[in-house]
C-alpha cells in the first residue's frame, strides 16, 4: 500500500502551467507520468477552432501521455468563474455549446471522465432557478458523455475559497450526483472527491471516503494549508488514498496541487519516479 500502489495522473491547469499549453504533455512525460487531466484550455470560448483541438491531441499523442480528465467549459477558470452551467443567460448557453465539442474531443483522445462544475450563485437569481437550469445541463452533458463512454464528474469546491459556489460539501454534490442519475436512468454521474476542498471544509475524510468511494469517479489531492505537493501541509494523503483502495476506489489519483516556488518538474520528490507511470 501506500503511494506507489496508486494510479497518478496529473493535471496540466495546474502543474507545468510554467510552459505552453502544447509543451505540458511532453513535460509531463519527462518526469515520468503518462496520463494527465486538464481545465477546460480555451477560458474565452466553449467552441475553439478544430485546429486547436487537433494541435492538443497532437501534443498528448507526441508525447505519449493519455488525457484521462477534461473539464467542460467553465468559464473564467482560472479566475472568479467556478463553472457555467447552473448561470442562467451566456454563460448557460455557453455551457450547451461546448457539451458536444468536449465529449467528440474526449473520445478523440480516449478520455473518459468529464467533469462539469456546477457554477456560482448569482446575485438577485432565486437558487431554485439555477438548479432547475444545473439539473437541465447536466443530464444534456451526462447523456453526452455515455454516447462517448465517459463518465460525468460532479465537484464539491471549499466554501473559504469558492464562497458563492453553492455544493461546498460531500453530501451536497452527492445530491446532485443521485439527482442526475434519476432523470437519465444512466448511472453515469459520479462523484469527484478532492480531499483538499474538502479538508478546507472541515469534513471528517474517513467517513467521507468510507460513505461515498462506490459512488466516486475520480479523485484529486493536493496538501493543506497551502494546497503545494504531499508533504508540504498537514494532511495524511497516504493514508486516506489506502483507505479509498480499502472502500473499493481503483481509480486514478489527480495531482492537483501548486508546485511553489520552484518549477514543476521539480514537485514530485515525494513520488517514487517508479510510481508515476500511468498502469
Amino acid at each position: 500500500m501506500g503511494y506507489p500502489d496508486q494510479r497518478f495522473d496529473v493535471n496540466l491547469s495546474i502543474l507545468f502551467t510554467e510552459l505552453p499549453l502544447l509543451e505540458r504533455p511532453a513535460a509531463a512525460a519527462a518526469a515520468g507520468f503518462t496520463a494527465v487531466e486538464l481545465w477546460w484550455p480555451w477560458i474565452e470560448t466553449p467552441t475553439p477552432p478544430p485546429a486547436e483541438l487537433d494541435a492538443l491531441k497532437k501534443a498528448l499523442d507526441d508525447a505519449g501521455t493519455h488525457l484521462v480528465g477534461l473539464n467542460f467549459y467553465a468559464g473564467q477558470l482560472p479566475g472568479p468563474d467556478r463553472g457555467a452551467l447552473s448561470v442562467p443567460g451566456e454563460e448557460s448557453d455557453r455551457f450547451r455549446a461546448n457539451i458536444e465539442v468536449a465529449a467528440d474531443f474526449a473520445a478523440s483522445v480516449g478520455c473518459t471522465a468529464l467533469n462539469a462544475l456546477y457554477g456560482n450563485r448569482v446575485e438577485g437569481v432565486d437558487p431554485q432557478t439555477q438548479d432547475a437550469l444545473a439539473l437541465e445541463n447536466l443530464v444534456l452533458a451526462a447523456r453526452a458523455a455515455d454516447r462517448v463512454g465517459a463518465i460525468l464528474l460532479v465537484e464539491a469546491l471549499n466554501k473559504p475559497e469558492s464562497p458563492l459556489y453553492p455544493l461546498v460539501s460531500a453530501p451536497a454534490a452527492i445530491e446532485v450526483v443521485d439527482r442526475v442519475n434519476a432523470a437519465t436512468g444512466l448511472g453515469n454521474a459520479k462523484f469527484l472527491l478532492d480531499l483538499y476542498h474538502l479538508s478546507m471544509n472541515g469534513e471528517d475524510l474517513s467517513q467521507v471516503i468510507k460513505a461515498y468511494a462506490a459512488k466516486t469517479g475520480h479523485v484529486q489531492i493536493a496538501d493543506n494549508p497551502g494546497r503545494g505537493a504531499p508533504g508540504t501541509g498537514s494532511l495524511p494523503l497516504e493514508r486516506l488514498l489506502d483507505e479509498l483502495k480499502d472502500a473499493g476506489y481503483t481509480g486514478r489519483v489527480g495531482l492537483e496541487y501548486k508546485p511553489g516556488d520552484r518549477p514543476s518538474a521539480d514537485a514530485f520528490g515525494w513520488l517514487p519516479e517508479t510510481a508515476r507511470a500511468d498502469r
